[in-house]
Order: structure tokens, then C-alpha cells, then sequence
């Protein structure tokens, strides 16, 4: 009779063992939901903080979040609420789920749930119901099997990512954003009470439509943390004064442009990490709305800012607002290419210091002048004579550059845009000398980066918006030529209103009033300005100085309180007064001194050299510039026009074939061109 206990506790034993075998190889034979969750794809400023998210495929929120992200009382609470043995059970809690059974034997129906954390991912994972057997069932095996191959922490940051709080918001790192417009670091005991709150019953809980649901709710769970001592009595009593949020927070959407195209050019990232000063960007966001406000139709603007040193972009606003459809907002125009105007005119001054063709104190003629049949004109279509080139870049003079590019050669000034990385795109065929005044397609980020290397002593350093070691430096122009160009910009008088200081600026106006630009930088930093229509039609009006200057020096305003100081000339500079410098650079002659020793000289206006002139048996019209009146004019060395105080004179009854046309003026003084009629 005494073998029999031993026997009956060998026969329990063997069957415990027995089913424990079988309960492992069920859990072990569990086919698992992936646990891998999509989130979605975060763009980042240069302190960690969000700039801008993206919904997941569906078009939840669901952001990444691991528990070293999320505030620590938050977590604790979570863990005294939903389970208090999470870290010591293995998936499934056997008293918790007891208990519950036991209550609603007891009420007739559920009054609290068994339901693990791990048991809550699982279903979540497998967005399986709750309230029936077969799929309780499958929550536990479910549970069992995630606890043998995920940490308790890897459970948890699932937890943390997956629980519904509401619409279309999922995990504590989105609903703290939605809610309560914040990371979720720092939570009050209300706010960490709402969000363990709200996954019980999410659409019936939702604050901003049902506020005194999701308020009792809340206060449940103060309620809760006060009897399992996580808070005293009086903390709850000071949270339930606080009220929940009356409507969901959008959330960040800096730097739209920037963070659609980081996402489309690395599609597979889910965080891309930037140089964007997230503060700055906010501000310069606000002052391109305000900038457009009030003002023309469709008339949209872009702000870029970056520091010159490193080439780290630091705000980049690509339009007067991102979804602003009547001014195309959605358009990156910073990144669009546009007639720059008079931007490029210091590249051409650069490259003429940078070569010995001229200094900042040299003598040119601003003058009628004509190449072939191109006669540039300044834009308020008045000439001033002789003057520096100090003068004529301040002046922004149209002749004067003209003349530097064509000694430089148009080719030249492309090939300077190119060395340096800077893209630039022609309207079509070989460059000519409208390249100097706008005559060629470039973004704003190019001439920010153009404008950073002449504040960088003369190299430029490629713009980059992803934060990373900078890009190798390009020589542009010799830190002398660089030095004497912002010494000349920064002494331009600011825009009306603005404040006066060394920001060294240039605007800018494309033909037709198409595009205003103005491009600044200081010791440190160097900002862009453009204006316009984002589909090219013209804004009447519109000129850089009057649009474009002031946001520039506000967009400053906003960067810091005071500029940085532009650095001292280079040991090698020469500064000099005219008399004092080098014969050569007394006075501007041109590539091979086109402009004669007298620039007074008469010449013919039209018809140009070399030109072959349509007259249908008719009159032809001569004209002249410069020289002193009265004039006489000669075809084929026959006179034809004698003593005329006019610059303008009728060659009657030209034959078509080859002319030989003379003007002389007062002085003696001649000029002569070859032309064909037709």
C-alpha cells in the first residue's frame, strides 16, 4: 500500500511533464506576427528636434519611440496600470487573469481585464479582437511565444509604438505630439494619466470629442497612481485641475520642401538627420508669410541662410507656404533656376581684381557703348561718365560690368560658376555678354553658396542640409579680390527701415521684373532672398532693393542680435587711391584697349560694324555717340549730311551692296564702319 503515493506522485510527475512538453512545443510551433512596425519616416534639425513627420502607408501617425524617449514616471505608471509583475511574468499573468475571471463571475459581466502588456501587443500586432475566447486564446499563445524570443524592453518600445490613442493616431511618441504638441521626454502626471488612459478605449475616450469621458478616464488612473503610492494626494488633486485638450495639435512641418526631398532621395531612411536651426526656420517660415501678405497675386518668396564656413544650411524656406495652392507653395524655390539679375555682377568685378585687369579705385566710362549689336543700358537708362568701379558695382551700372566681361570673356564667367560647383543653365547656344547682367539660369542655393565663398576669402564650400563632414573647399577668386568685394558691399547704404550695420548685400532684378533677389552675408552667415511668381510672370514694380533687401536684413534680424564682423584685409591687399596705384590700373582699357585714350571719341551708334542692314531701296538711318557737334558724315567718302548739330542722320536712296560709312565731329575727330544693304 506505501508504493502506491510514490507511484501516484510519479504518475502526476510524468504527466506534468508530459504537458509541460506539449505547452512548449505549442508556444515553440507559434507562427508570429512580424514585430517589426513601420513608422514613419522623421526629418530631424541639428539639436535632435522634429521638423517634420510623415503618416505610414495607411495614413496613421506612428512615430518611433524606445523607452529611454519617453518620461520615466509615464512608464511607471503605465506598468502600475495596465500590469505590475510586466518584468517578473512570461507573457501571461495567471493571477491577473483570475482575478478578472473571478469579477465578472461575480458582476455577470467583464469588470477588469486580465490582459498582460505583452498580451496587448500581440494583439495589436495582430489586430485581433478582445472579447472572445478564441482570440483571447491566441493573444496568450501569442504572448507566450513573443516573451521567449523578444527582451522585455524590445515588448515594451512595441507597446510604446502600436497603442491606439484616438482617429488615426497610434503610440505614445504620435499621441504626445497630436495631444499636447510636445515630445513625450517630459509628461505632467495629467497628460501621462490621459495617455495610459485613452488605449482602453480610444474613440470613446478622444478629448476633442469626448472631453468629460476622457476626463474621467484620466482622473481614474490619478486615481489608481495614488493607491499604488506613485503619487501623494496632493500631485492627483493638482492634475485633475488641468484640462484635456480641447482638439488635436497639427504636427511640425518645417522645412516641407527640404524634408520631401531628403525622403525622396533616400526612400528606404526612416530618420534623416539635418544642419536645420529648427527655432530659425520657424521664424523665417512666419516672416515669408508675412512678407506676402497683402501683396500681389500669387507673388510667393524664398528665404535661404546658411554659415559660410561649413556650408551647413541652417534655415531653407522654399515658398511663402507649403500648402498654399493660389501661390504654388508646394514649388521649392530655392532650388529653382532664375534669371539672377544683377547677383552675379561681383563674380565679374571678382574675376577682374582677381586678374590685374582692374582695381576698386580704377577710372571706367560709363558710356554708350556697343558690341556688335548688342548696346547694354543701364537700368535707369542714364550714363554718369567716368567713375570707380567702387562706384559702378555700388551703383549696380550695367555698361561697366559689361565692358569687365567682355575683357574677361563671357566663358570665362561660366567656367568660374562651374569651377566652384555652382550649377548654371543657358537660355540656349554659346554665353554672350548678357551673362554679366542676368543672361543665365541659377538657384537661389547656388548663389548662396556663390555669396558664401566670396564671405569665405574666396572658396566655396558646397551647401549641405544633412548634417555630415563639409565638402571639399573650390578656390573661386584670391582672398584679396574677395576681401575688396565685401569692403564694397558692405558699404552700401540699407534699405529704408533697416538697421545700420556691415552686412555686405547685392540685389538684384531679372528682366522684366520677373524674379527680385538679394543676396548678404557677415562674418559668419550668409542669407538669400528671392521674390517673384513661381510660373515667371512679370510683378510690375518689382525690384530687389524694394523687395527683396528688407526680408534679407529682417531674415538677419531674426538670425541673432548683433552681425558678426567682416574679417581684415589679407596682408597682400593693396589699398590704394587712384593716383596711387600701378598705370595699368589708373584706368580701364579693355581686353586690348578697346577704349582709346580719349573716350570722348565719336562712333557710330548704328548701323554696327559689320552689320548687313535691310533698307528696301529706302533711306537708311545713321547714328552717333559721344564726339562733339556739329558733325559730317560720309558714304563711300562722299559726304552726305554736312555740318549737322544732330546725332542722327538719312542716307538717302542707299543702293543695296557694300558701304563704307565715316562720321567726323568737331575735334577732327572720326569713326568709321563697313556694312552691307540689302
Amino acid at each position: 500500500m506505501r508504493a502506491w503515493p510514490v507511484f501516484a506522485l510519479a504518475l502526476a510527475l510524468w504527466a506534468g511533464a508530459h504537458a509541460r512538453d506539449r505547452l512548449d512545443a505549442w508556444i515553440a510551433a507559434t507562427v508570429l506576427p512580424a514585430p517589426m512596425v513601420e513608422t514613419g519616416v522623421e526629418v530631424l534639425a541639428r539639436d535632435g528636434r522634429l521638423l517634420r513627420a510623415y503618416t505610414v502607408a495607411d495614413g496613421r501617425w506612428r512615430l518611433a519611440a524606445t523607452a529611454s524617449e519617453v518620461d520615466r514616471d509615464y512608464l511607471a505608471m503605465l506598468v502600475a496600470y495596465e500590469d505590475r509583475r510586466f518584468w517578473r511574468h512570461r507573457g501571461v499573468d495567471p493571477l491577473a487573469l483570475l482575478r478578472a475571471g473571478w469579477q465578472a463571475l461575480r458582476a455577470g459581466r467583464p469588470v477588469s481585464g486580465g490582459s498582460t502588456l505583452t498580451m496587448q501587443v500581440a494583439r495589436l500586432l495582430e489586430d485581433s479582437g478582445t472579447g472572445r475566447w478564441a482570440g483571447k486564446l491566441r493573444q496568450i499563445r501569442v504572448a507566450l511565444a513573443l516573451e521567449r524570443r523578444l527582451s522585455k524592453e524590445a515588448i515594451l518600445a512595441l507597446y510604446l509604438d502600436l497603442a491606439p490613442m484616438g482617429g488615426n493616431i497610434e503610440g505614445v511618441r504620435a499621441a504626445a505630439f497630436a495631444w499636447f504638441g510636445k515630445e513625450p521626454r517630459r509628461l505632467t502626471p495629467a497628460e501621462a494619466a490621459l495617455l495610459i488612459a485613452l488605449p482602453q478605449s480610444p474613440e470613446a475616450r478622444r478629448p476633442d470629442r469626448a472631453p468629460r469621458a476622457a476626463r474621467a478616464a484620466r482622473d481614474r488612473v490619478l486615481d489608481r497612481m495614488v493607491r499604488a503610492g506613485l503619487l501623494d494626494a496632493s500631485a492627483a488633486a493638482a492634475a485633475r485641475t488641468e484640462p484635456v485638450p480641447a482638439a488635436r495639435r497639427p504636427f511640425p512641418a518645417l522645412a516641407a520642401h527640404l524634408a520631401d526631398r531628403l525622403r525622396a532621395e533616400s526612400p528606404l531612411a526612416r530618420r534623416h538627420a539635418t544642419t536645420i536651426d529648427a527655432g530659425l526656420q520657424a521664424r523665417l517660415e512666419r516672416l515669408a508669410a508675412d512678407a506676402v501678405a497683402g501683396e500681389a497675386e500669387r507673388l510667393s518668396v524664398a528665404i535661404l541662410v546658411a554659415d559660410h564656413a561649413s556650408g551647413e544650411v541652417l534655415a531653407s524656406v522654399g515658398s511663402a507656404g507649403y500648402l498654399d495652392g493660389a501661390r504654388e507653395g508646394f514649388l521649392d524655390m530655392t532650388r529653382a533656376l532664375r534669371s539672377p539679375g544683377s547677383t552675379l555682377k561681383p563674380l565679374v568685378y571678382g574675376l577682374a581684381f582677381d586678374r590685374g585687369l582692374a582695381h576698386p579705385e580704377t577710372l571706367i566710362e560709363d558710356r554708350p557703348v556697343a558690341f556688335g549689336t548688342y548696346a547694354p543700358q543701364n537700368f535707369d537708362r542714364n550714363f554718369r561718365g567716368t567713375v570707380r568701379l567702387r562706384e559702378a558695382l555700388q551703383l549696380s551700372l550695367n555698361i561697366p560690368v559689361v565692358l569687365l566681361a567682355e575683357a574677361l570673356g563671357p566663358e570665362s564667367l561660366l567656367a568660374a560658376l562651374r569651377r566652384a560647383g555652382i550649377g548654371a543653365e543657358l537660355p540656349g547656344g554659346q554665353p554672350g555678354l548678357a551673362v554679366a547682367l542676368g543672361g543665365v539660369g541659377v538657384s537661389l542655393e547656388g548663389l548662396v553658396a556663390l555669396y558664401g565663398g566670396i564671405a569665405r576669402g574666396g572658396t566655396v564650400v558646397p551647401l549641405q542640409a544633412v548634417a555630415g563632414p563639409p565638402g571639399p573647399p573650390r578656390r573661386l577668386i584670391s582672398p584679396e579680390a574677395a576681401w575688396h568685394l565685401g569692403d564694397i558691399l558692405a558699404a552700401l547704404p540699407p534699405p529704408p527701415g533697416a538697421p545700420a550695420n556691415r552686412l555686405a548685400y547685392k540685389t538684384g532684378t531679372s528682366y522684366g521684373h520677373r524674379d527680385a533677389l538679394a543676396l548678404g552675408f557677415d562674418g559668419r552667415h550668409v542669407a538669400g532672398v528671392w521674390m517673384g511668381r513661381t510660373d515667371g510672370t512679370a510683378v510690375p514694380g518689382a525690384f530687389g532693393a524694394g523687395l527683396a533687401a528688407p526680408i534679407l536684413f529682417e531674415a538677419f534680424a531674426r538670425l541673432k542680435p548683433a552681425l558678426d564682423p567682416l574679417p581684415p584685409p589679407p596682408p597682400a591687399t593693396l589699398i590704394a587711391a587712384n593716383p596711387a596705384l600701378p598705370p595699368p590700373l589708373r584706368r580701364f582699357r579693355g581686353r586690348d584697349g578697346a577704349l582709346s585714350a580719349d573716350p570722348e571719341a565719336p562712333a557710330v551708334a548704328f548701323p554696327p560694324d559689320g552689320a548687313e542692314v535691310e533698307t528696301a531701296g529706302g533711306p537708311l538711318v545713321v547714328r552717333v555717340r559721344n564726339g562733339v557737334a556739329p558733325f559730317t558724315w560720309l558714304a563711300d567718302g562722299r559726304p552726305f549730311a554736312v555740318a549737322t548739330r544732330e546725332r542722327e542722320a538719312l542716307l538717302e536712296d542707299a543702293g543695296p551692296g557694300f558701304l563704307t560709312l565715316s562720321v567726323i565731329d568737331a575735334e577732327g575727330r572720326a569713326a568709321r564702319v563697313q556694312v552691307v544693304l540689302r
